[in-house]
């Protein structure tokens, strides 16, 4: 298709990937980095050329620079969040940036005349505050479902994921006259890596080769390529008519103990320091009281979280890699890169 597209975070993970795949078929793209320190180290990584991409500095909590960056763009795809590796003491720390840094880019988005805006929203703001029976083997959560806000017990990071997503979809109906909305909502984004800065989900792979996990605790979570989130969202931008649509994407559900079978499975010797003995339950509640990070793990015990991607491969025809593959490809690139040693 081509034209002009900002995409925001081109420091991010998914970003990085989108970026490639838009400019390998004929966009122009505008990304926003918090310094523009960093373009010297990114453009290598994105490709590209001077006039084909353009890096342009905001940041999520402030409005310099959100206008200059949309300007000439009639695509938007809103990227960046913040996502820790850790639990932060007050959820605030996560949801002000979140649902403030996504009403920016959206009224940068309309000031600029862009016709349609994809939010990288996640499975965080659909899965989760929601009563046991739905954590069960045989169910899978849809684009119907949201994250319950009202569950005291939903982690600070899906409480910012539900936020900034209702905020959004509520700005496009009293604001947005004009400009078609829609959102991919990944769950756990695995994939070979660009660089040694890694997201939260790459970094539980990393700590499974390393055998920085000792044991495996019964949890698990649902996983997708980040070569396939970048397609979906390629499809959002351009297929007509999405205007409200949201899609959920996701692989099957894995275990900690399912994965780790995986990786000793296909990489023998370099897999040597993956864990094979399970963590019993009771250790990782008795833990719990003393660790943010393991209170939400505790919580996760025996939770199995799965979702569907019908509609997103019915609605735009997308497709996914194995997980297998995806798994694999994961570890190889940190173990080819130096990230791990083996």
């Amino acid at each position: 298709m081509g034209g002009t597209v900002l995409v925001t975070g081109g420091s991010g993970y998914i970003a990085g990937f989108l970026i490639r795949q838009l400019l390998d078929t004929g966009w122009t793209v505008h990304t926003t980095v918090r310094s523009l320190s960093r373009e010297a180290e990114l453009r290598p990584r994105l490709g590209g050329t001077a006039e084909t991409l353009r890096f342009f500095a905001a940041d999520l909590t402030s409005d310099a620079g959100w206008a200059e960056a949309a300007q000439g763009c009639s695509h938007v795809t809103h990227v960046a969040s913040p996502f820790p590796l850790t639990v932060p003491k007050d959820a605030e720390e996560l949801i002000r940036p979140a649902r403030d840094g996504a009403l920016r880019a959206l009224k940068a988005a309309k000031a600029a005349g862009a016709g349609r805006f994809v939010l990288t929203s996640s499975f965080a703001a659909v899965g989760y505050g929601h009563p046991a029976h739905r954590y069960v083997p045989g169910h899978e959560f849809t684009e119907a479902d949201w994250t319950d806000l009202t569950n005291p017990a939903v982690p600070p990071y899906m409480r910012s994921k539900t936020v900034a997503e209702r905020a959004a979809r509520d700005w496009i109906v009293a604001e947005g006259e004009g400009m078609e909305f829609a959102s991919v909502n990944p769950v756990a984004v695995l994939g070979p890596v660009a660089s040694r800065d890694l997201s939260t989900s790459i970094e539980l792979v990393k700590q499974l080769l390393e055998g920085a996990i000792p044991a495996l605790p019964d949890v698990g979570f649902g996983i997708v390529d980040v070569r396939d989130v970048a397609d979906l969202h390629v499809r959002a931008l351009v297929t007509p008519g999405l205007a409200g649509e949201r899609f959920l994407a996701s692989g099957p559900f894995l275990t900690f103990a399912q994965i780790a079978k995986i990786l000793r499975r296909n990489l023998g010797h370099e897999a040597r320091k993956v864990p094979t003995r399970r963590l019993p339950d009771w250790i990782v509640k008795a833990a719990a009281p003393f660790s943010a990070s393991i209170k939400q793990v505790s919580s996760e015990l025996g939770k199995h979280r799965a979702a569907s991607s019908a509609h997103a491969m019915e609605r735009v025809g997308w497709t996914m890699l194995p997980v297998e593959q995806t798994i694999i490809d994961t570890a190889r690139s940190l173990i080819d890169q130096g990230i791990v040693k083996v």
